[in-house]
């Protein structure tokens, strides 16, 4: 998108009728995920009597581990009537949702408001089932983009946001080794087979997963400050055949920055969420990778738009300064390439009485 100047603005809002069902599919889709939540924590497992001893005792079985909860009485009683009761309601609740949600998928679509890769959402859904999504990992990459715009009601040029693969970024501080709820017991890998059974990791490339269909998943780390010294291990978890992170210059910063959440919405209308890095260290450091000699030069041109871009909506729509000390974490050699990342922000021109033919 151009504007008089000639300049790429890379950015354009949202109109009213499309806020709005933004704003809908968003609320009912909170509502899913509280739900959703309380199924899997507070409605896990199964209650049932059990006769022993010539008395009843009420058992509580989640996976395969089933514990008493004591005889029968007006305690377990209400607890177990409480239980069945809550988990029915909670079950018509995600029923509701569910369609209403399956209601608005289509409008989403016939508004434009499809973004996301469905393959890539449905990644995100399941990492973020199993509490991965925003506790150890986090999306970096083209597929950021799509946070900063949903958040900021904004849509971005789609050749600076179409990709065939993910990036996920590894938080190595928090180490998992136990089972969160419902981690497969072939940890990241295992997440990414019950989304698409077709993926496998790479026998050479051990931080990366692709399905028959070429769509890669990358899992990477920061790299440490002393390699020699660094023994931890690069996966999600212990399992041996879990994906192995690759340690990666330049991370730290983003690891470091500050986090941010949005709900975007994918190419088949449904919504999903979204832990990424703030919108002003990712333009920092695309910025900053477009400049380096060993990058790719197909590559560098696109680091550098999308940087623009990011830095469109942190502080044209957003209202995020870049002089913030939330940013003292990303170098200042990286931090001085703001302010001409703001010279270059293009306002919106006046938009055209003809339609795009």
């Amino acid at each position: 998108m151009a504007n008089e100047s000639g300049k790429q603005s890379f950015v354009s809002a949202l109109s009213a009728e499309q806020r709005r069902q933004v704003v809908d599919t968003r609320q009912v889709y909170a509502a899913w995920l509280a739900a959703d939540q309380d199924r899997r924590r507070r409605f896990v497992g199964s209650m049932r009597w059990v006769e022993r001893n010539g008395s009843d005792y009420l058992l509580r079985k989640i996976g395969k581990a089933e514990t008493s909860l004591g005889p029968r009485g007006q305690d377990t009683e209400a607890a177990y009537e409480a239980f069945m009761r809550g988990r029915q309601d909670n079950q018509q609740c995600l029923e509701s949702l569910a369609a209403r949600l399956n209601e608005h998928a289509p409008v989403n679509v016939a508004m434009n408001l499809g973004r996301m890769p469905s393959i890539a959402a449905r990644i995100l859904r399941a990492c973020g089932e199993r509490e991965l999504l925003g506790a150890q990992l986090f999306v970096v990459g083209t597929n950021a983009i799509y946070a900063y715009e949903a958040a900021a009601g904004v849509h971005v040029d789609r050749g600076l946001v179409a990709t065939g693969d993910v990036d996920l970024l590894y938080d190595a501080r928090r180490h998992l080794t136990f089972a969160v709820s419902g981690m497969s017991t072939n940890g990241l890998i295992g997440i990414l087979q019950s989304v698409d059974e077709s993926f496998a990791s790479s026998p050479r490339q051990r931080y990366r997963a692709a399905n028959r269909d070429g769509y890669l998943v990358d899992l990477i780390r920061p790299e440490s400050k002393a390699p020699i010294l660094d023994n931890s291990r690069g996966a999600v978890t212990d399992h041996p055949d879990d994906l192995e992170s690759a340690s990666i210059f330049g991370l730290s910063w983003l690891i470091n920055a500050p986090k941010f959440e949005a709900i975007a919405i994918d190419e088949r209308g449904y919504p999903a969420r979204l832990a990424v890095v703030d919108p002003r260290a990712f333009a920092l450091h695309k910025a900053w990778l477009s400049q380096r000699p060993d990058r790719d030069p197909v590559k560098a041109p696109r680091d550098s738009e999308q940087a623009k871009a990011a830095a469109i909506i942190a502080t044209r729509y957003l209202k995020l300064p870049f002089d913030s000390h939330e940013l003292d974490a990303i170098p200042k050699e990286l931090r001085q390439a703001a302010p001409q990342l703001i010279e270059e922000i293009v306002v919106p021109g006046k938009p055209s009485i003809r339609p795009d033919w």
